[in-house]
């Protein structure tokens, strides 16, 4: 099993990196394999609402220039997803929200590619915002019918300057419980394969609420 990791922040190595590292020493010591992918130091465009990805079916996003058609075959050949993002004006930060609209519609569109599998985010930040942030990033882990672990509280570390998040005791422990949960569900879910049968995925049902 593996878990595919992004990095949402433009410092390669800095704590949102370290968090996602927290999480994944427990994916590890669980024999799940763990790779971490740097979003927020690249150039990705948000989504143009042109509708290809649905219309075409080849689970790919017609804008081409960068690298999120690799990213949604990395996520859809994983069994776990980690998102992580820093917090900017109480949110997740522009280059990975950009990523993510793609590339969770893309998968979407295109036959639920990510529904059922393990989701978990988590979020660094200085000061406030951190909650808002971790509720945006599950917004997309909802949206795709994917599994959710918890842990003892929200999964958000405190930190400025790199490496102060591994001052927060409160925050390593969250992330510690929280790769422990997500290895356990994981391992739980490959072991329920084929023993216990998958609900059949609906049709999505778009409407607006406009009224003549």
């Amino acid at each position: 099993m593996k878990v595919i990791a992004f990095n949402g922040s433009p410092r390669k190595e800095g704590n949102t990196y370290q968090s996602l590292q927290r999480v994944g020493v427990e994916l590890e010591k669980a024999g799940i394999e763990f790779e971490i992918v740097q979003i927020g130091n690249k150039t990705i465009r948000g989504c143009v609402a042109c509708g290809m990805c649905a219309k075409n079916q080849d689970e790919r996003c017609v804008i081409a220039n960068d690298e999120v058609n690799e990213y949604v075959q990395k996520m859809k050949q994983a069994d776990g997803i980690l998102l992580g993002s820093p917090v900017h004006y109480s949110g997740i930060a522009g280059t990975m929200k950009c990523f993510l609209d793609r590339a969770f519609y893309v998968a979407g569109v295109n036959g639920g590619l990510l529904r059922h599998k393990v989701g978990a985010s988590v979020v660094a930040v200085r000061r406030s915002g951190g909650v808002a942030t971790f509720d945006g990033l599950n917004h997309y882990i909802n949206y795709a019918e994917m599994i959710l672990p918890g842990s003892n509280y929200w999964n958000v570390i405190h930190g400025t300057a790199p490496g102060e998040a591994a001052q927060d005791e409160e925050g390593q422990q969250i992330l510690r419980v929280l790769g422990k949960n997500m290895a356990w569900i994981m391992r739980v879910l490959e072991a329920g394969k084929g023993r216990v049968e998958e609900p059949a995925q609906e049709g999505k049902v778009f409407m607006h609420f406009i009224r003549p």
